[in-house]
């Protein structure tokens, strides 16, 4: 994988983050469902896992010039 692809794919999960942070934000506003707000947090934190990957990916791409 290029690291374009690698940085686009980052682009994509950083928007899922996005969307998932927003979603916890929502809750926390409506003093909504602990549960539903711990399925959330572990979300995050697995996009975050792979959006670093992706990073990671790149990098070694950009520095190896594939």
């Amino acid at each position: 994988m290029s690291a374009s692809e690698s940085l686009q794919r980052a682009e994509e999960l950083l928007e899922r983050l996005r969307a998932k942070v927003d979603g916890l934000e929502h809750l926390a506003g409506e003093g909504g469902d602990v549960d539903a707000a711990v399925d959330e947090l572990a979300e995050v934190a697995e996009i975050a896992k792979e959006l670093e990957a992706e990073v990671q990916r790149a990098r070694q791409s950009a520095g190896t010039g594939v």
